[in-house]
C-alpha cells in the first residue's frame, strides 16, 4: 500500500520551512528559456544564472570549462528536461552522443560508454560516477545510480574514455559528474513539483534555498512510488540532497554535501525472448517465488573546500558513504559497509614563456570495507547462512594533465595517471557450508598516459585528436564468483586499452554539432556471461577485443520567427547517432564475432517547436534498426524497434509550469536489455528485459 501519509507529512514539513524562512528577493525570468524544448542538451549553452562562488559555478561557466577538454565530452543542462517525467538517468542522458543507456526496471539500467560494462547485467562497471566531483562508487569501483536524483541536478558533465583524467578517472568508459545546484545557481528560492501517470506512478519533490550573508544552503527532497509496468516491480524511492556553503572570504569557501537515500525495489527478473515480446508484463517465476528485491539505505557526507589563488585554485575533497543492502536473489545478500576518501586537486592558469598553460594536478586516496554475508533465500527472508566474508579495497591515485597553447589556436595536451589498487578478501568460515577460514588479496598497478592536440580556430569551433591508455581494475562483483552454490575469490587480470579518438564540436549560426570517431584496442577485457538466471554472471578476461564507433549529435533550427517576423518562435530538428562496433579479435573461441549486449546502431531524432511565451512541443523517434546479439557466439539477436514519443508543456510568467510526456505511443513490444550468455543454444533462454509499453505522465512545477 502506498504511504500517502508519508508524503503529506514530508510536504507539510517542507512547506513549513518554505514559508517560515525569510524570502530573499530573487527574480524569475519572465521569458521562458527556449532550451526547455532543446533537443540536443549535449551542445546547448545557456547563460550563467548568477555570479560564481568558489565552490559553485553557473551553468554557462561549467559548459565553457568543459569545452576546454582536449577530447570528447558531453554536457546536459538540467533545464533541458525539467518539463518531462525525468525519473531515471536515461531521461537525463539519452541525448548525449556516445552514451548508451536503457532502462531495466525502476531506476536500474544499463549505462555504457564505449563498451564499458557491456556485459554487466546490473549496476555500473567501468565508469566513475561522481556527484559534485566526489565519487559515489564503492572503493572497489562498483556501484549503482540510485542516489542520483534527476530533479536535484543543475547540470551533468560526461567525460568519455580517457577524458575523465581531469578527475583522476582512467577507466575505459570515463566519468560522469552529476552537479547539484546551490542557492547561488537555483532557479528560484522555492520549487515544488507534483507529477504522476501510468503504472501507478506518483511523485512529489520540493526544493528550498537561501543566501544569508556568507552562508548559503539548498535542500531537495523527492519521493517516487510506482507499481511498475511489470508484475513484481513495485518501487518506492526517497531521495534527499542538501548542501551548505560558507564563504570565509572572496577567495576561500567551504561546502558540505549531505544525502540520504532509501530504495525499496521489487525485482521482476528476466524472461525468455518469446515472453519478453508477447507477455512483457510477466514476472520471472524465480523472482516471485524468491520475492526478489533490492533494498538499500545510503547516507553520504562530503566536503569541498576551495581556495582561489592568483594562478588558479586549490580544492580539497573529503567524503564518507555508508551503505546497507538487503538483496534476496539467488541467495539473500546482506551487506553493510563504509567508503571514504580524500582528494586534493590544483587547477592552474599559467603563463609559460608567453604561452597560455592550463594545468591540473591531483591525487586521491579512496578506501572502503564491506561486511558481505549471504543466506539461503527463503521466500525473500534469510535462511541458513552460507557466507561470512569481508571485502576491503584501497586505491592510491596521482594524476596530472596539462594543456599548452604553443600557438594562439592550438594546444598540446599531455597527461598521465599512476595508480595502485588493492583488493583484500576474507572468508571467515565457521559455517556448515564452508568451515574453512580463507584470506586472499590482489594488487594492481599501472601508468596511464594521454597525449592530444586541440585546434580552436574561433570561440565556437573546436577539433581534437588524442590517444589515451585506460585501465579497469576488477571489482568484487568480478572477483567473487559462485560455482556449485559456493561463492569464492576468482583471480582476474586488469583490463587495459589504448584508445584513439578524433572529433569536432561547435556552433555555426543555426547549426550545432558534436561528432567523434574512436577506436580502442583492448587487452583482457572483463566480460560476463550468465549461466543461470538464479546465479550471478561469471566474469572472464577476453584475450583481445576491438571497440570502435562514432558518437554524433547535431541540432539545426529549421525555421525561426515561424508565425510572424520577430515572433521569436522556432522549429528545431536534432539527431543522435551512436555506432558501436565491438568485436573479439582472433579469439580462439569466438573468432571476430561481435560482443553481445549493445546494438550496432542507435538513432534518435527530435522535432521541436518553441515559443517565447513558454509553450513548447516536441515529437521524438528512437530507432534501433537491428537489435543486439544476446550471446558471444552470435547465434541469437533480438529484434530491432522504433519508439515514438510526444512531449508538450507551457511555462507561465508567474513561475508555474505544466507538462505532459507520452512514451511508446504505438505500444511497441521490444527488448530493452539482455543478460548476455556465451552461447544461446546451450544456455538458459530467460535472459531478456522487456521494454516498457505505452505510458503517459503529467506534472506541475512551481518556482517562486
Amino acid at each position: 500500500m502506498f504511504p500517502l501519509s508519508r508524503i503529506a507529512i514530508a510536504l507539510s514539513g517542507v512547506f513549513a520551512v518554505l514559508f517560515a524562512t525569510t524570502s530573499y528577493a530573487q527574480s524569475i525570468d519572465a521569458t521562458a528559456d527556449l532550451s526547455s524544448a532543446s533537443t540536443l542538451p549535449a551542445i546547448t549553452i545557456n547563460g550563467a544564472r548568477t555570479t560564481d562562488s568558489p565552490t559553485s559555478r553557473s551553468t554557462g561557466t561549467l559548459k565553457r570549462d568543459l569545452d576546454s577538454t582536449v577530447g570528447s565530452v558531453g554536457f546536459v543542462d538540467a533545464d533541458s528536461y525539467r518539463n518531462t517525467y525525468a525519473f531515471t538517468l536515461r531521461d537525463v542522458l539519452k541525448d548525449v552522443p556516445g552514451v548508451f543507456v536503457e532502462n531495466r526496471y525502476g531506476q536500474e539500467l544499463r549505462l555504457s560508454i564505449r563498451g564499458s560494462g557491456i556485459a554487466r547485467a546490473y549496476h555500473t562497471r567501468g565508469l566513475e560516477i561522481l556527484q559534485d566531483g566526489v565519487p559515489t562508487n564503492l572503493a572497489d569501483g562498483s556501484g549503482d545510480y540510485y542516489q542520483i536524483d534527476p530533479l536535484a541536478l543543475q547540470a551533468v558533465e560526461v567525460y568519455k574514455g580517457g577524458n575523465g583524467l581531469a578527475y583522476g578517472a582512467s577507466t575505459l568508459g570515463g566519468a560522469i559528474d552529476f552537479i547539484t545546484p546551490t542557492a547561488y545557481t537555483a532557479d528560484a528560492p522555492n520549487v515544488v513539483r507534483v507529477e504522476g501517470g501510468s503504472d501507478g506512478t506518483v511523485r512529489t519533490s520540493a526544493q528550498v534555498s537561501r543566501v544569508i550573508g556568507p552562508l548559503d544552503f539548498l535542500a531537495t527532497f523527492s519521493m517516487n512510488h510506482a507499481d511498475g509496468y511489470r508484475n513484481h516491480e513495485t518501487g518506492q524511492y526517497e531521495q534527499f540532497n542538501a548542501n551548505v556553503g560558507y564563504r570565509f572570504s572572496p577567495t576561500v569557501e567551504t561546502r558540505f554535501y549531505v544525502g540520504a537515500y532509501v530504495v525499496d525495489q521489487l525485482l521482476p527478473g528476466t524472461l525468455s525472448l518469446s515472453d519478453a515480446l508477447n507477455n512483457p508484463t510477466k514476472a520471472a517465476p524465480n523472482a516471485v517465488s524468491g520475492d526478489q528485491a533490492r533494498n538499500t539505505r545510503t547516507e553520504r557526507i562530503a566536503n569541498r573546500t576551495t581556495v582561489r589563488l592568483d594562478s588558479g585554485e586549490l580544492q580539497f575533497d573529503t567524503w564518507a558513504i555508508h551503505k546497507s543492502l538487503y538483496h534476496p536473489i539467488f541467495q539473500a545478500l546482506d551487506q553493510d559497509g563504509w567508503t571514504y576518501g580524500f582528494a586534493p586537486r590544483y587547477t592552474g592558469h599559467l603563463n609559460a614563456g608567453g604561452m597560455r598553460d592550463d594545468l591540473i594536478v591531483g591525487a586521491r586516496f579512496f578506501g572502503g570495507r564491506t561486511q558481505a554475508n549471504q543466506y539461503v533465500n527463503v521466500n525473500g527472508d534469510k535462511g541458513a547462512q552460507t557466507l561470512d566474508s569481508t571485502q576491503t579495497a584501497f586505491n592510491y591515485d596521482a594524476y596530472v594533465e596539462n594543456r599548452l597553447f604553443f600557438l594562439p589556436t592550438v594546444a598540446l595536451m599531455t597527461g598521465v595517471k599512476a595508480l595502485h589498487s588493492v583488493r583484500e578478501y576474507i572468508d571467515h568460515g565457521g559455517l556448515a557450508t564452508d568451515p574453512t577460514y580463507k584470506s586472499t588479496n590482489a594488487s594492481y598497478s599501472g601508468l596511464n598516459p594521454k597525449l592530444g592536440l586541440l585546434w580552436q580556430p574561433d570561440r565556437d569551433t573546436q577539433a581534437y585528436v588524442d590517444i589515451t591508455r585506460s585501465q579497469d581494475v576488477p571489482d568484487f562483483t568480478d572477483l567473487m564468483q559462485t560455482f556449485a552454490g559456493t561463492t569464492r575469490f576468482t583471480p582476474l587480470a586488469p583490463q587495459h586499452a589504448w584508445t584513439l579518438e578524433i572529433g569536432s564540436r561547435g556552433t555555426r549560426d543555426r547549426l550545432s554539432w558534436d561528432v567523434t570517431a574512436y577506436r580502442s584496442q583492448v587487452r583482457d577485457q572483463l566480460l560476463q556471461y550468465t549461466t543461470n538466471p538464479d546465479i550471478p554472471a561469471s566474469t572472464f578476461n577476453a584475450n583481445r577485443t576491438v571497440l570502435q564507433g562514432i558518437e554524433a549529435g547535431a541540432s539545426f533550427d529549421l525555421l525561426r520567427n515561424v508565425t510572424a517576423p520577430g515572433a521569436g518562435d522556432r522549429i528545431t530538428l536534432s539527431g543522435l547517432w551512436n555506432l558501436s562496433d565491438f568485436r573479439f579479435k582472433d579469439d580462439p573461441q569466438y573468432g571476430n564475432n561481435r560482443i553481445a549486449g549493445v546494438p550496432l546502431n542507435v538513432l534518435r531524432a527530435t522535432l521541436g517547436y518553441a515559443r517565447p511565451n513558454g509553450f513548447h512541443v516536441a515529437a521524438t523517434v528512437d530507432w534501433v534498426p537491428s537489435g543486439a546479439w544476446a550471446d558471444d557466439a552470435n547465434t541469437l539477436r533480438v529484434p530491432g524497434y522504433t519508439l515514438l514519443g510526444l512531449q508538450a508543456g507551457i511555462d507561465f510568467r508567474n513561475g508555474l509550469s505544466l507538462f505532459v510526456d507520452a512514451r511508446n505511443l504505438t505500444n511497441k513490444r521490444y527488448v530493452a536489455d539482455i543478460s548476455t550468455v556465451a552461447n544461446a543454444r546451450t544456455a538458459s533462454p530467460a535472459i531478456f528485459y522487456p521494454g516498457e509499453g505505452r505510458s503517459v505522465f503529467a506534472g506541475m512545477r512551481y518556482a517562486f
